[in-house]
């Protein structure tokens, strides 16, 4: 894993701890890849959020009316 770098975060009980993170172009496909019926709930949704984002570039009045009702929540 030479994506993941190791940062110090606090934790619950105030410590700093040495953490292992990740940027969304390094966790997406590692999520893609994990041979598991636990992680397909999460790779649907990746799709599906996935497939929404395109939508919203080629119209952005998706994206615009889903700010909205964000908003309006």
């Amino acid at each position: 894993m030479t994506n993941c770098h190791g940062l110090k975060l606090t934790a619950k009980d105030g410590k700093k701890y040495l953490t292992d993170v990740a940027d969304a172009g390094t966790l997406l496909p590692l999520v893609q890849s994990v041979p598991s019926p636990k992680a397909e709930p999460i790779k649907l949704w990746l799709g599906k959020v996935g497939y929404e984002r395109i939508q919203e570039m080629a119209d952005p009045e998706i994206a615009l009316n889903r700010s909205r009702s964000l908003w309006r929540e």
